[in-house]
């Protein structure tokens, strides 16, 4: 509060005896600015103008008592810093207890002496000012982390974007296929928050990286030759063989991150979305031939993403599918491919899926997808 000059910090003194306020402004008037009120009412009249450093409160009072009045500041978040003194004329423990217990610094009886006073305000006002420089300075470094965080992040969701790019680039027949499969996962998750799907599962995701580490899904297509991956016709049945490796190998990807960094759910998200989406509900998928809810969620979520893409999407070996062709094959692999309380979810989102197919087909995949947008 300083700038080489101490400026005079402000100190409402209430009591309804003119004397006592009289006495009271002589005694500070030389060392503060100083408020004199003969009543709560004024001071909270006051109080709507002006916060002052500190609060002088007799206790016994007509229409509000001292009591009554902190009970009032400190029920208000704008005041219930300011640090509060009670001046009164009774000296037992009870009423100086109940006096601290509603949150007064101190508690001063009269009559007192103008040095005590003036000590005890000094001290309770350096209190105050150290506790709201630290109380500021905690604020300031707790933004700085969130900041610093934040970059982080986003230096991090940018690297795993741009790795994500080189396998759509190297990937020549899916253009838009990481951000579609992103937006509609984050249909499916919002729609299963509101029914309430697998609730207990979603409320212990943090959502901010669920839908970012989705990108990585198809990672491991990074290992599998041009003369595979660009192939302009149906893989034969060998071709297909070391097509499904990029399953694994996007999962080695992935631990290959996490030795070189802290542990992160988001990684572990990741490492489900590609580890997992290619298997089915029935237990016919690859790599491990898993069934039912031995698939971890986040496979069962993209395996529905993933295949509805894939219909909907042009290949050297097929005409993009109709829509309402791909919502069918979609709905008809229930208990079989997908999971049934999934497909459940996707019919309330159908519409949806077809609006995000529509207005991105064909878009670049340069983007990075935020919980929230």
């Amino acid at each position: 509060m300083s700038t080489g000059t101490k400026l005079r910090q402000t100190i409402a003194v209430v009591d309804d005896n003119v004397t006592n306020l009289k006495i009271a402004r002589s005694m500070l008037d030389e060392h503060y600015n100083i408020y004199a009120m003969p009543s709560a009412r004024v001071l909270f009249e006051l109080l709507k103008k002006l916060t002052p450093d500190l609060i002088l409160l007799d206790i016994e009072m007509p229409e509000m008592s001292g009591y009554e009045a902190i009970r009032k500041l400190k029920a208000d978040e704008r005041l219930r810093r300011i640090p509060v003194i009670f001046l009164t004329s009774r000296n037992d423990e009870g009423s100086e207890l109940e006096g601290l217990s509603l949150g007064a610094i101190d508690y001063v009886t009269k009559p007192f002496s103008a040095a005590l006073l003036l000590k005890r305000i000094d001290n309770h006002l350096l209190i105050a000012a150290q506790e709201r420089n630290l109380a500021d300075y905690n604020e300031n470094l707790t933004k700085m982390v969130e900041e610093k965080t934040e970059q982080i992040l986003n230096l991090q969701f940018g690297i795993l974007n741009v790795i994500a790019e080189l396998v759509e680039f190297r990937d020549k027949k899916t253009g838009g296929h990481i951000w579609r499969t992103q937006q509609y996962l984050n249909l499916l998750v919002r729609q299963m928050e509101k029914e309430g799907t697998y609730r207990n599962e979603v409320l212990s995701w943090d959502l901010r990286f669920l839908i970012p580490s989705a990108q990585l899904h198809d990672v491991g297509k990074i290992a599998i030759s041009d003369a595979i991956l660009n192939k302009p016709g149906k893989l034969t049945e060998d071709e297909f063989t070391i097509m499904k490796t990029h399953v694994k190998r996007g999962v080695e990807a992935i631990e290959r991150i996490e030795q070189e960094t802290q542990a992160h759910s988001f990684l572990n998200h990741a490492k489900c979305f590609a580890g997992y989406h290619h298997e089915k509900w029935d237990g016919s998928g690859y790599p491990n031939g898993l069934a039912g809810q031995n698939i971890p969620l986040q496979g069962r979520m993209m395996a529905i993403a993933d295949v509805y893409d894939a219909l909907i999407s042009a290949r050297p070996y097929k005409d993009p599918m109709p829509l309402d062709m791909a919502k069918s094959i979609i709905l008809e692999g229930e208990g079989t491919h997908f999971d049934p309380a999934l497909i459940k979810v996707f019919r309330s989102v159908a519409d949806g899926f077809e609006e995000i197919a529509i207005n991105h087909r064909g878009m670049s995949d340069s983007f990075i997808f935020k919980w929230g947008e």
